[in-house]
């Protein structure tokens, strides 16, 4: 049987992890591969439907599907093709759905996205996935803890419920820490955090790639249901999508406001440069005359201009803090011009 397993059985031997049988109205019962099979085989109420959950990373896993599973072409076309969006759409009477899912831990943002392939029928609901997904995880503690489904397309909806569970989690943390740089922004305390904000921002934009729920394929799925998709099914169906839909929106107006704040960092910060480099330049130009007469009376020539006079000392130090004077008024006049105009 499944479940917690040590060592070698008949469901390791085909990648399967756990499989579900559903009566509506019930609570679920775990079932192994054989127990699925039979299933399958026999007559059984309209009403009754499974669920499996298989490990792709298998050697076995696609050659059992292919043997044992009524699933179309496209879903093994599917697991080999290189998009990975977010969709859901409908072929050979069939649900194909492809969802992802991401690990995120608290203080730390993950980059890290896993893939699950779904494969929806009426009496039947195959995922597989190469790493494990939070959102299957819950989904599956669920159905565990005796949570009622009606048919497949509902365990499809609550798997998109658990997902954007998991992404309102990541904008939630993510705000936080927005929050706090922004804070430090207002308070005029600006610290190193253009590094962590890129960093935000770049998995934000990937999430947003690779979670958006692609609007034609739902679309056309709408317009083309299968047959055995029941009216109650589709409204889940929609509803989901939709609200995941918001949640995609509140994850693009994060990116956006990353971005103002970034771009704000660097004005603040190029504005204190262009101060640094502009006091740096009245220094020099303050110390200018004082170089320049130190190295014309450095020089080992005849006829330095008061040399045998008594009081020549004092003469070229009047001279240097009057220069001096006109220059640092110079300096502070441009300066009250440039806040003004700022």
């Amino acid at each position: 049987m499944l479940g917690p397993v040590h060592g070698h059985s008949e469901a390791d031997l085909y990648g399967l992890l756990y499989g579900f049988a559903f009566c509506p109205g019930q609570a679920a019962r775990e079932i192994d591969s054989a127990e699925a099979l039979q299933r399958l085989l026999e007559p059984a109420d309209n009403d009754e439907f499974m669920w499996l959950h298989l490990n792709l990373a298998h050697a076995a896993c696609e050659r059992w599907m292919r043997s044992h599973l009524d699933l179309p072409e496209s879903f093994f076309e599917t697991l080999r093709e290189g998009s990975r969006s977010t969709r859901i759409e409908h072929t050979d009477g069939a649900l194909l759905a492809v969802v992802n899912d991401i690990v995120f831990n608290f203080g730390l943002v993950s980059s890290d996205v896993s893939t699950l392939w779904a494969c929806a029928r009426r009496r039947l609901l195959v995922s597989v996935r190469l790493q494990p997904l939070h959102s299957v995880d819950k989904l599956r503690l669920s159905v565990k803890q005796g949570e009622c489904f009606g048919s497949t397309v509902e365990l499809l909806a609550h798997l998109l419920g658990d997902q954007g569970d998991l992404l309102t989690q990541v904008v939630r943390e993510t705000t936080m820490k927005v929050d706090g740089i922004e804070d430090q922004l207002l308070s005029l305390r600006l610290s190193d955090n253009r590094a962590e904000l890129s960093s935000l921002r770049r998995v934000l934009v990937r999430l947003q790639r690779l979670l958006a729920l692609e609007p034609g394929s739902l679309l056309r799925l709408l317009n083309r249901p299968p047959d055995w998709l029941r009216e109650q099914d589709l409204r889940q169906l929609r509803a989901a999508t939709e609200e995941f839909a918001v949640i995609i929106s509140d994850l693009t107006s994060l990116v956006e406001r990353i971005k103002l704040l970034q771009e704000e960092i660097a004005a603040k910060l190029t504005e204190q440069n262009n101060r640094t480099l502009f006091t740096l330049t009245v220094v020099t130009v303050l110390a200018l005359p004082i170089n320049i007469i130190a190295g014309f009376f450095g020089m080992n020539v005849g006829g330095i201009p008061l040399a045998d006079d008594p009081h020549g000392f004092w003469v070229l130090v009047a001279l240097v803090a009057t220069f001096t004077v006109l220059v640092g008024r110079w300096a502070f006049i441009i300066t009250t011009l440039n806040e003004y105009l700022v």
